[in-house]
């Protein structure tokens, strides 16, 4: 068992205690704050903050007080100010190098994207089983085997990857990844991981995402004859 140490809270601790519905919310909130920055909007209340997203103003300023103090009482949020704020907390001042394992039909929209390097980060390498996808560039970047992972990760310094494989191949693609040295893994493939308690892992279920909207739109009205 882990031993903690006394004293003032790590960074590490109190990223333990945020919830992941939070850090989850704080993202939407990055994103509204980018686009009334880019529209040259100056300041923002949380109510206006929650009314763009369905969310009450309590709720926002809830969960930025999480994080410390923003904001004027009466005055709102300085919008440059907070999307510097929130780019911080999330790493993101910084581009951020990531590995994509799997170039099907996913990792190669994924390698397309290039929203990603305006977000902070930036696709570095990218590798595959089948020996028809390993030596061609998707997008400009060079399809690598996977025998090449470990060194490729470390000499590069990656700590982020994108998993998009098949169920069958995850947990063993996603052993590799922890081998190598990366510390987060967001995954596309449709299985839980097995992986030791510091790497995180975050889960793209793209079926669920359809079933919940489906079900926000209710059932199929019958056809009239």
């Amino acid at each position: 068992m882990r031993q903690k140490r006394k004293g003032r809270p790590t960074n590490t601790s109190r990223r333990e205690r945020i919830s992941p519905l939070t850090v989850a919310r704080l993202s939407l909130y990055l994103r509204h704050l980018e686009e009334l920055a880019a529209q040259g909007q100056s300041m923002v209340s949380s109510r206006q903050l929650g009314d763009a997203l369905g969310l009450t103003d309590v709720q926002v300023r809830k969960d930025l007080a999480s994080f410390g103090q923003f904001g004027r009482p009466g005055v709102g949020y300085e919008v440059n100010g907070l999307v510097r704020r929130l780019r911080e907390i999330f790493g993101t001042e910084r581009v951020w190098d990531v590995a994509v394992v799997g170039v099907g039909s996913i990792g190669r929209a994924l390698l397309a994207f290039k929203g990603l390097v305006k977000k902070g980060f930036h696709v570095a390498a990218a590798f595959d089983k089948d020996p028809r996808k390993i030596g061609k560039r998707v997008s400009g970047v060079l399809v690598r085997p996977m025998t090449e992972l470990a060194v490729t990760v470390r000499r590069k310094g990656i700590r982020l990857a994108v998993l998009a494989v098949p169920a069958s191949a995850a947990q063993e693609a996603a052993e590799d990844l922890c081998q190598a040295g990366i510390k987060g893994i967001l995954n596309f493939s449709p299985v839980r991981l097995n992986l030791p308690d510091h790497v995180a892992v975050v889960p793209v279920d793209l079926a669920a995402k359809l079933q919940q909207l489906n079900y926000f739109i209710g059932p199929p009205k019958s056809r009239q004859g």
